[in-house]
């Protein structure tokens, strides 16, 4: 199964939210992060809401999209706006990140409307469609902090990725804050994967960036990788389970064992929910004991 890119994403849009905002073609404000879980009213949360704080204020709904299943994305995009529409009382704008060129569809035209025929819509939705390898390279190298890493996977050839690196490479290298420089490798690191193999990011990450043997290497690897791991187990465990509960987030998130979190992979086809997944292997052996003994 191929990884999401959704958390990557959304670790983005949380270290520098505004940076959003002129990538769409918006008016740069002030913005602060909105709460999205909706469990109490559909199941799970978006991606990722932002409060603009403009005149009028409004909710930016940023929807990331890496998958095939965009043909459906209209109709909740339709349902995730009037939710947050009715939960916050505010205009929401609406938008779908699709991050290469398979998640497009004839369907993402910009509009989602419900009508009898011959009549005048009842549901109407119009939202908007970010492409992300359609957007001008020197836009992202010129842009914020927050969308740097999508220079790699935007509209570059492969031939000129070492270069977009290298130009990455000497604009972060004046980043005091080393581990927002090292969070935004690491995106870099996972969102390469939309478009290249590991080796060919690894290959760039030793050549171009020149550290090979050094820790902030490895800890942007480990990262990324880390990233990946988890994402599957998330969704897997999604699948099976349902959306995790606050406590079990926190759980995995603390995990920062990539092997440990591949043994929990393999493991959600065996167990029945999120708790029996993540019980510690002592604890588990001895349910299994009481179980052999009734």
């Amino acid at each position: 199964m191929s990884p999401s890119y959704d958390p990557t994403l959304k670790t983005l849009v949380e270290a520098s939210s505004a940076d959003w905002l002129p990538l769409l073609g918006l008016p740069r404000k002030r913005v602060t992060i909105e709460d999205t879980d909706l469990a109490t009213v559909v199941s799970g949360a978006v991606d990722k809401v932002l409060c603009v704080r403009a005149q009028p204020e409004y909710l930016l709904h940023l929807d990331f999209q890496s998958g095939h299943d965009s043909a459906m994305l209209p109709p909740r995009l339709r349902l995730y706006n009037s939710v947050l529409d009715y939960r916050h009382d505010r205009l929401v704008l609406s938008v779908a990140v699709l991050l290469r060129p398979e998640t497009d569809s004839p369907q993402l035209m910009g509009s989602f409307e419900r009508r009898f025929p011959g009549q005048e819509p009842i549901a109407l939705l119009r939202y908007r469609v970010l492409r992300v390898w359609q957007v001008p390279v020197d836009q992202l190298l010129a842009g914020g902090l927050g969308t740097l890493p999508l220079a790699p996977v935007s509209d570059v050839a492969e031939a000129r990725v070492p270069e977009i690196i290298r130009r990455m490479k000497d604009r972060l290298s004046r980043e005091r804050r080393r581990k927002l420089a090292e969070d935004l490798w690491a995106a870099t690191y996972v969102l390469l994967g939309l478009r290249y193999s590991n080796s060919f990011a690894d290959l760039l990450f030793r050549e171009v960036l020149g550290m090979e043997e050094s820790t902030t290497y490895q800890a942007i690897i480990r990262k990324g990788r880390l990233a990946e791991a988890r994402h599957i187990l998330v969704r897997l465990g999604q699948k099976r389970f349902g959306p995790a509960n606050d406590a079990t987030t926190a759980t995995l998130n603390a995990i920062d064992d990539v092997q440990r979190l591949e043994e929990l992979t393999e493991r959600v086809l065996e167990v029945a929910n999120w708790q029996e997944l993540l019980q510690p292997a002592t604890r588990r052996r001895r349910n299994r004991r009481q179980q052999s003994n009734v």
